[in-house]
């Protein structure tokens, strides 16, 4: 999934919106946007709407950002969403793999109660919002195999730590923060799921916004989170690889099955090995992917 759009659970007109945004996947959100009054109407809302949603021809993925395992309201949120079937839960504030295992176990119960087939329903988490949580991103290879995609955030990290700002007058993230997000980076790969950057708060900033989007994807990042429906097409062009590129990593592919012993092929101009050849692999990997939902 190349772009996510947050949806507030308590507005039924934005995640009717949505849903015709072209966004690869809806997290519907119980958390920070959901106000502690209107936590209870927000999970009601939530489930009208995903049991609405899953019966539409083409959607996006619908992932639920459920209140953090130490809030006390976890359970409440799955408790009513998890009959609407959720493509996934979108866990925030996760201290590691411990974690996963944790929600992994309370998604299992309630497919079980559900009828739902077991294991089906995914996890992302946001891996950065507490200044422990960095310490804990080895923990998550191996740690479920519900674990899908891995995100970093910056905001609530950045009131974890006291920070005047997270950004430099550049608009690009202060130290503290580019370390987060090169270690979820690292992490993701190591646990052999999607890494997707964080969110661009100024929405009105195309500029900014598709600088960023294009450093994500250059340092391997595979999607990034959206907070407003404008910002989807910029994410979905620039993470959606171009058809040279593609021509290009099926030319590199098939170079290396025509010559298996090779260590090392030339290739229009340019000697190529093996680090050549996976990139190549996961490019095609993506698009493969994408092209089975239907994108």
């Amino acid at each position: 999934m190349r772009s996510q759009l947050f949806v507030p659970g308590d507005s039924e007109k934005k995640m009717s919106k949505g849903l015709e945004c072209g966004a690869d996947c809806l997290f519907i959100d119980l958390e920070d946007s959901v106000a502690a009054p209107n936590k209870e109407t927000a999970r009601r809302m939530a489930r009208e709407f995903l049991a609405a949603a899953r019966n539409r021809e083409s959607r996006p993925l619908l992932y639920v950002r459920v209140n953090a395992l130490d809030t006390g309201l976890t359970d409440r949120d799955l408790d009513e969403i998890m009959p609407a079937r959720p493509d996934g839960v979108l866990l925030p504030k996760s201290q590691g793999g411990a974690d996963v295992q944790h929600l992994a176990a309370k998604l299992a119960v309630r497919e079980a109660e559900n009828d739902i087939e077991d294991g089906v329903t995914s996890i992302c988490c946001v891996a950065t919002e507490t200044a422990s949580a960095v310490f804990g991103l080895a923990s998550y290879r191996g740690a479920s195999r519900r674990l899908s995609a891995l995100t970093w955030g910056a905001e609530d990290l950045s009131a974890d730590l006291g920070a005047e700002t997270n950004r430099l007058e550049d608009g690009t993230h202060a130290p503290p923060y580019q370390l987060a997000r090169t270690l979820t980076l690292l992490a993701a790969v190591s646990a052999g799921v999607q890494p997707l950057d964080t969110v661009y708060p100024n929405f009105r900033d195309e500029a900014g916004f598709r600088r960023e989007c294009i450093a994500a994807r250059r340092d391997g990042f595979t999607g990034k989170m959206a907070i407003h429906p404008a910002q989807v097409p910029i994410i979905n062009e620039i993470f959606t690889p171009p058809p040279a590129e593609i021509l290009r990593a099926e030319k590199i592919v098939r170079a290396f099955l025509d010559d298996p012993n090779a260590g090392v092929i030339g290739l229009d101009g340019e000697m190529l090995d093996k680090p050549h050849l996976e990139r190549a692999k996961k490019l095609l990997a993506r698009v493969a992917g994408a092209k089975g939902r239907g994108e």
